[in-house]
């Protein structure tokens, strides 16, 4: 590598990280916070006795799952102006990530209920617990244990698809550093250079899911 693609490299190093940080990671935590109080919700409905909301939530999981993000993006923020309704990028992008998320958590969350035993609820009805009690108190926090890991793994993916933010204008940090490259020449350099925060961001995430695993299974294993 010579001195000019060093100097390219040490100068879009922090630009890079501020977008990350700044950007990427407010865009990730926001989406997936939200997102999975819309997958509990989603969860419950589907589990539900109540018809139209069962109907209602297998239709939304439906339509999120059948169709790519990309389009989604692009339907919020390029797509409802034509009805009226226009949104800067970053509420467009929370949505479009808020509805995958919740979409995609919800047969996370689902399946995790459904793995407790049925032995539980029959417990908890053995106590006097309405279902709603049964679930806050015994088989929403046992599901919690069991979820947790592919929810960790959902996170993490979530970090590497807000790069597609960038198609309807966010800068976050796979904008930037088209921004950069746009101006520097060097796609291979600054891309790769990317690539690398978004590595770091993961393996850092990667770590703190096992550190949370191991805390749980200890918790599981008293």
């Amino acid at each position: 590598m010579d001195d000019r693609k060093i100097q390219i490299f040490i100068d879009s190093l922090l630009p890079l990280l501020k977008a990350g940080v700044a950007f990427t990671i407010p865009l990730t935590l926001i989406s997936f916070a939200l997102g999975l109080i819309l997958a509990i919700l989603t969860a419950l409905a589907r589990l539900s006795n109540i018809g139209v909301l069962r109907q209602l939530a297998r239709f939304y999981v439906w339509i999120i799952r059948g169709t790519p993000l990309l389009l989604q993006l692009f339907i919020i923020f390029y797509g409802l102006p034509s009805v009226g309704i226009t949104l800067d990028p970053f509420p467009a992008a929370v949505i479009g990530f808020t509805l995958s998320v919740g979409a995609y958590g919800s047969e996370i969350v689902r399946a995790a209920i459904l793995s407790i035993p049925n032995g539980q609820w029959e417990a908890a009805d053995s106590l006097g617990m309405t279902r709603i009690q049964a679930l806050r108190r015994i088989i929403l926090p046992q599901a919690a244990r069991v979820s947790v890991p592919p929810l960790a793994n959902s996170f993490i993916s979530l970090v590497k698809d807000t790069s597609l933010a960038g198609t309807i204008t966010y800068v976050e940090l796979f904008k930037k550093s088209q921004q950069i490259t746009a101006t520097t020449y060097e796609p291979l350099l600054i891309y790769s250079e990317a690539g690398l925060i978004y590595l770091l961001f993961c393996t850092v995430l990667s770590a703190l899911q096992n550190n949370l695993e191991r805390r749980l299974a200890r918790y599981s294993a008293r």
